[in-house]
């Protein structure tokens, strides 16, 4: 496990020598990643489930870009060159979010961490994301605000202008956040905040206060989103109210469940499937969102400890019996695919009409009007489901 560990660090650091697409793909990851550990910090170890967090990370990315514009201009901060500033953004995306969840953990966690506490965090998400509108001239209305990060470019060729230089800062910040949301779940206030989501009853009992711990744990969750949120805007120079909205929200919670609140592996894992699906899955289909919500219903049903257990057991399951491992794996792959293919048909017959009723899925011409493709495709999900149900089924035995 630990030259598993050693080795995903050298790949991740060779990873500059990829092309700027796949280094702008693990940003943006590493971006996702810092935000679901910091929404896990709330919802899987202090049993608090807020539908605003995404107020935190948009807030943060605020703070963020407007101190990116006082560094390209010649703004407060003297002969200090600004390229050796531009690190140290991220910080200021945290340290404005901390201070906002300082203010509104101060009203939200005097509730348990129930139906009062969602409402409370969704009510102040939609303020803010609705005031941000009334003025343009911090949030930049619809066009935004935008920056340039290579404008203060240190001597040399470190100009903070190729994708390669963000991405290793970015990493420094996921590893370290990564790391210090982990730390903190070690420490005795994180022990106190899986009581305290256990049993607030019995923590106050021992002379805690219980909202005191879970609001310390709140203002800690929105200074790593701030970060997050930092690192979005240095990245993509450009925030827009959207950064605010309850979609974005509701993604970091949707990926975050998907991926698992039992270990910190899991918002990793769905800070990956966040990218994955928002960028990469919805430039392959217009019916993402439609893989999207089968997925999360499937996993709740079928893998209640989110996909990190799920990977688990898989991983457990293939050192015992690796064969019968591959095989369920096969099967599983060609019941998703053929279901991917009815999916795409269906989706095809309601655009026939414009765009016509062929289309290309996994490299593979199909026809939305072909019986054919129709029976094809039907074949092939129920021949992997058939498959894979049966060995299932002699595994148990």
């Amino acid at each position: 496990m630990r030259a598993a560990r050693w080795s995903a660090l050298v790949l991740l650091l060779a990873a500059p020598l990829l092309g700027s697409q796949a280094l702008g793909l693990m940003v943006q990851m590493g971006i996702a990643v810092v935000l679901c550990l910091s929404f896990w910090l709330l919802m899987g170890q202090g049993g608090m489930v807020s539908f605003g967090h995404a107020l935190y990370s948009g807030l943060g990315a605020f703070a963020a870009i407007h101190v990116l514009r006082s560094l390209g201009a010649s703004g407060p901060w003297g002969a200090v060159p600004a390229g050796l500033l531009l690190p140290l953004l991220p910080l200021a995306g945290g340290l404005a979010a901390a201070f906002t969840a300082w203010i509104f953990g101060w009203l939200a966690t005097r509730h348990d961490s129930g139906t009062a506490f969602a409402m409370i965090t969704l009510g102040l998400g939609e303020l803010v994301w609705a005031g941000a509108q009334m003025f343009p001239a911090v949030f930049g209305g619809e066009a935004g605000i935008s920056a340039d990060r290579s404008a203060g470019a240190l001597p040399g060729r470190w100009n903070w202008g190729p994708v390669w230089q963000v991405y290793l800062l970015t990493l420094v910040y996921t590893l370290t956040s990564a790391w210090l949301i982990y730390r903190y779940t070690l420490t005795p206030m994180g022990a106190l905040l899986q009581a305290v989501r256990d049993k607030s009853q019995r923590v106050a009992f021992l002379g805690q206060d219980p909202r005191r711990i879970r609001h310390i744990s709140f203002v800690v969750a929105g200074f790593f989103a701030g970060v997050a949120g930092g690192l979005a805007a240095l990245f993509n120079e450009i925030v827009s109210t959207e950064a605010l909205s309850s979609q974005r929200s509701a993604a970091v919670l949707v990926f975050t469940l998907m991926g698992g609140l039992s270990t910190w592996v899991g918002p990793v894992l769905g800070g990956v499937l966040m990218v994955l699906v928002t960028v990469v899955l919805s430039g392959w289909t217009q019916a993402w969102l439609l893989y999207m919500g089968l997925a999360f219903i499937l996993v709740l049903l079928f893998l209640p400890g989110g996909l990190a257990s799920g990977l688990g057991r898989l991983w457990r399951h293939a050192q015992d019996r690796p064969l019968v491992c591959a095989l369920q794996c096969l099967a599983l792959l060609a019941a998703v695919a053929g279901a991917g293919a009815v999916l795409e048909m269906t989706y095809q017959l309601r655009l026939a009409g414009t765009v016509g009723s062929q289309l290309s899925y996994l490299g593979l011409p199909l026809d939305a009007h072909g019986l054919g493709y129709w029976l094809a495709s039907l074949s092939v999900f129920l021949l992997g489901l058939a498959v894979w149900r049966a060995v299932a089924f002699r595994v148990q035995r």
